[in-house]
């Protein structure tokens, strides 16, 4: 069975080669933009791009013609949280059961899930012990040796010692190593984030705060740098021209990260007035990540530990309406990797259950994914000269954002990967 799967899978890779010319045509195209639906929509592709769009466009002589009938043709989705060196279980004996070079070869699956789900870019934040594993990721998607969506990696995140990824509880004769890279003051920032660098990272992404609790409704958390620490590391990424993101779950640690200038603040439970003001002013994003504490709350090992993740999920959506309120801008993230691979669609249902329009979850995983991660201008929207990133999904998603969770095409850069 394993070696009959296996080449149908790197028969299906090797014939995934991009059409010099394809038209595909649906019931209806999303204007991602302003959200109008053009109906019938269609796509002109000309090798990696987009060449038209319309209710009709040219047909060259050969082109292949995809009817992909009674669905909505949409930008490839990005996911701007993911762990693809993780998988559902006991995240920090990954790390010691696990060898480097068997969690890259799940990471491997776990790109293709994603792509096969409509991921066409993502955003991995972190590889939770596996080093610079994520580079060679990266590198073998962009040289088309394995399915996956386009990626920003970070490397090792970055903690201190005795922090939120450190490997606490076990017998300290066993020397157990961190999830994460140390670094416990300024210096040690700059040094690690140099060496990130140079092993291949696109940013850096630093935890700022753990561990939580909660306590009489509130989120209790410390921070781990200090202002003056946070823009050092940010000041550090920036003179190559990089950024600093951050896994922040409430102030001070936040309005630390805010005032230093990172690119993003991920999680951003309870978070001030004044951090959500800096946020909406230097476009700070905030990166929510409801589908892994849905995740824990169906999972949990007793009542107690439900209770807890039910009620961090009830907190996480009042702050997450105070954003809303706040303009803050968000990007869709996941933190898939806790859960399986390939799942992560979930996340915009939390997004408008809490209180997003779908269009503007729509948004969050299309538009501002491709701004978080750099890519504006090239993917995140159906235009002309844009990456020919684009999926299909059944029925409308304005008006049942459930259906992204049943993507029935995918193409990347004009190469068609699920139909």
């Amino acid at each position: 069975m394993m070696t009959r799967f296996l080449a149908f899978f790197f028969a299906a890779i090797l014939s995934a080669q991009p059409a010099r010319t394809v038209v595909l045509h649906a019931a209806r195209l999303l204007d991602i933009d302003t959200g109008n639906l053009i109906s019938p929509g269609e796509l002109l592709v000309q090798g990696d791009r987009i060449a038209q769009i319309g209710g009709s466009v040219a047909h060259p002589a050969g082109a292949q013609i995809v009817d992909l009938g009674d669905t909505t043709l949409l930008p490839g989705l990005i996911d701007a949280h993911v762990h693809l060196f993780l998988h559902p279980g006991a995240e920090d004996l990954q790390t010691v059961q696990e060898s480097v070079p068997q969690r890259t070869i799940l990471a491997t699956l776990a790109a293709r899930d994603d792509l096969m789900a409509g991921f066409t870019a993502e955003r991995d934040m972190g590889t939770e012990g596996a080093g610079a594993a994520d580079t060679a990721l990266r590198d073998a998607i962009d040289q088309g040796l394995i399915p996956g969506p386009r990626l920003r990696i970070s490397g090792n995140a970055i903690s201190v010692l005795g922090g939120h990824e450190d490997a606490i509880g076990y017998n300290p004769e066993q020397r157990v190593l961190p999830n994460a890279t140390w670094a416990n003051n300024a210096s040690e920032l700059v040094t690690a984030i140099r060496e990130q660098f140079k092993l291949g990272a696109d940013f850096i992404k630093i935890y700022e705060t753990g561990h939580d609790s909660v306590s009489e409704g509130k989120l209790i958390t410390p921070y781990q740098y200090n202002e003056a620490e946070m823009a050092a590391a940010v000041a550090e990424a920036a003179r190559v021209g990089k950024h600093i993101a951050v896994h922040a779950t409430a102030d001070p640690g936040a309005l630390y990260a805010a005032r230093a200038g990172v690119v993003s603040i991920d999680h951003a439970f309870q978070l001030s007035d004044e951090t959500m003001r800096l946020m909406r002013d230097r476009q700070i994003f905030a990166v929510p990540t409801f589908t892994v504490i849905d995740y824990y709350i169906e999972h949990a090992a007793t009542g107690e530990q439900a209770a807890y993740d039910r009620a961090l999920q009830a907190l996480h959506a009042g702050d997450f309406a105070k954003q809303l309120m706040a303009n803050v801008p968000i990007a869709m993230g996941s933190d898939v990797g806790a859960f399986p691979h390939g799942t992560q669609a979930r996340e915009f249902a939390f997004m408008v259950k809490y209180g997003m329009t779908p269009l503007a979850a729509l948004q969050a995983g299309t538009l501002n994914g491709a701004k978080l991660l750099g890519w504006q201008g090239q993917i995140g929207a159906l235009k002309p000269g844009y990456l020919a990133d684009i999926v299909a999904v059944p029925g409308n998603p304005l008006t049942d954002i459930g259906v992204l969770q049943k993507v029935a095409f995918v193409m990347k850069g004009g190469v068609v990967f699920r139909k």
